[in-house]
């Protein structure tokens, strides 16, 4: 078997796959099948496309019922159970608030918005204003829910993509989007797929960025508050929002990495447990079994602090 290698640019970041193929096998129609199923998840999932299915969801007439693709009913259903169990620290239906701070599809920001508007845009969210029919797949719009899968889509296209790669018979893979990760078999050295997580700027040579994991079917997500964030009068507003306050998340933790067999799982519980904090959230991931990594800056660099589970990952 050969290494292959594909990438390109897909939601509005990178993607990248390695595999090892079988000497027959087209690496030409793999990497369009590939695209296929980034395409289809952008279809559905977009809140930037006006004509996805997401989007026209956010569009419907108040007090009706909403048609949703198999995947992005699925994708809806995973991320209210996420939103229930983290108590809203994690809320699809905050899309109207990513949207007023300047992290969606609106014009980026350069100071917070006003008190009153935070609160009035809050008023429009809430992940229990949504209904789901499970038989009819259909979703309610009760009127001015926006959803916003920023922080589950990503996730879900890694494990979309790695399935598609299995359903071709291709059984040692490593797929990436925007940083986050899945791993099935081995390299072609009969090794795991071992890779660095994720650490925030300025962590330079510290042990914590150094952490290494395998990753056999397995997937990891990180998320971080360097990556998108404006300053205004010496203050950070990064682009995590807090759906329970309507305002950027803001204490001590840096970034937290979630290790999961889904992927999808793995980016929702990293942006709930950042939300949370360090305490709150390492609270949550004990309660739950959730292998999570946290970074927490203090005066001297960063406190790295391992849930229970993912400790026993590193044993």
């Amino acid at each position: 078997m050969r290494l292959q290698r594909w990438g390109g640019a897909t939601m509005g970041t990178t993607w990248s796959v390695a595999a090892l193929l079988p000497p027959a096998t087209d690496a030409d129609a793999i990497a369009a099948g590939i695209q296929a199923v980034l395409d289809g998840v952008i279809a559905q999932m977009s809140n930037w496309e006006a004509d996805s299915d997401l989007s026209r969801f956010n569009g419907a007439a108040p007090g009706s019922w909403h048609a949703l693709p198999e995947d992005c009913f699925m994708v809806l259903q995973c991320a209210l159970l996420v939103a229930r169990d983290s108590g809203g620290a994690y809320d699809p239906s905050a899309g109207p608030l990513v949207d007023l701070w300047g992290f969606g599809p609106a014009p980026a920001r350069t100071a917070p918005p006003s008190p009153d508007a935070v609160q009035a845009t809050r008023g429009r969210c809430g992940w229990a204003r949504i209904e789901v029919d499970a038989t009819g797949r259909r979703a309610w719009q009760p009127g001015g829910v926006s959803l916003d899968f920023c922080a589950i889509a990503k996730g879900f296209a890694v494990d979309a993509v790695a399935g598609y790669l299995c359903e071709q018979g291709l059984d040692h893979h490593l797929t990436e989007i925007g940083g986050e990760l899945r791993g099935h078999g081995v390299k072609p050295d009969g090794m795991p797929w071992w890779v660095a997580l994720e650490a925030p700027p300025g962590l330079g040579s510290d042990a914590a960025g150094q952490t290494l994991v395998a990753l056999h079917s397995l997937s990891v997500a990180t998320s971080g508050d360097y990556r998108r964030y404006f300053d205004s009068d010496g203050r950070r507003y990064a682009h995590t929002i807090d759906p329970r306050t309507g305002y950027p998340a803001s204490h001590a933790l840096a970034s937290v990495t979630v290790i999961h067999a889904q992927c999808m799982l793995a980016d929702a519980l990293s942006t709930a447990l950042t939300v949370l904090g360090p305490q709150a959230g390492m609270a949550h991931a004990r309660r739950h079994g959730i292998a999570a990594r946290f970074l927490v800056r203090t005066p001297g660099g960063f406190d790295e602090q391992l849930s229970p589970a993912f400790a026993a990952m590193l044993a």
